[in-house]
């Protein structure tokens, strides 16, 4: 699968449909703040869900997170993805954006597109006594990553 690329907005419900039909470890967030959709052609290939951090402690008004990037394969799409949204957040007067990925994964795809690694978080789940949860992601630790605005 090759070919040029194009980046188009995507409604929320149709981002949330292509991560349930191809993402290989979690489930679709919970809301965003904007969503892009990657285009070979007329195929679509891949989407980023961008959102409010999942964090408290990074949730300060000025920062985004991508929450869900998935994509079908397609060469560069993931790349392709995270420098959209970087893009689309500092034009919208965000000054950092950033990104979890599991610390088995390489983070190829980031550098790429210029996003530094900046912290090591160990894995966890959201449960606790005082509001059980069932655990629907990955619990192994993770890997922060960021870029900031220019």
């Amino acid at each position: 699968m090759s070919g040029r690329l194009a980046a188009a907005p995507i409604d929320f419900s149709d981002a949330v449909a292509f991560v349930r039909e191809h993402h290989r470890h979690h489930t679709p967030p919970q809301g965003h703040k904007f969503s892009i959709a990657a285009y070979a052609g007329t195929e679509l290939v891949g989407v980023v869900i961008v959102g409010r951090p999942v964090s408290r402690h990074r949730d300060d008004g000025k920062t985004l997170e991508v929450t869900r990037l998935c994509t079908i394969g397609h060469r560069n799409a993931c790349s392709f993805l995270y420098g959209a949204a970087a893009r689309a957040a500092f034009a919208l007067g965000y000054q950092r954006i950033g990104t979890y990925i599991l610390k088995r994964e390489p983070g190829t795809t980031l550098a790429a597109a210029g996003w530094k690694m900046i912290s090591e978080t160990p894995g966890r789940s959201w449960s606790v006594p005082s509001r059980p949860r069932e655990d629907k992601h990955p619990t192994e630790p993770k890997l922060l990553f960021e870029r900031t605005a220019p």
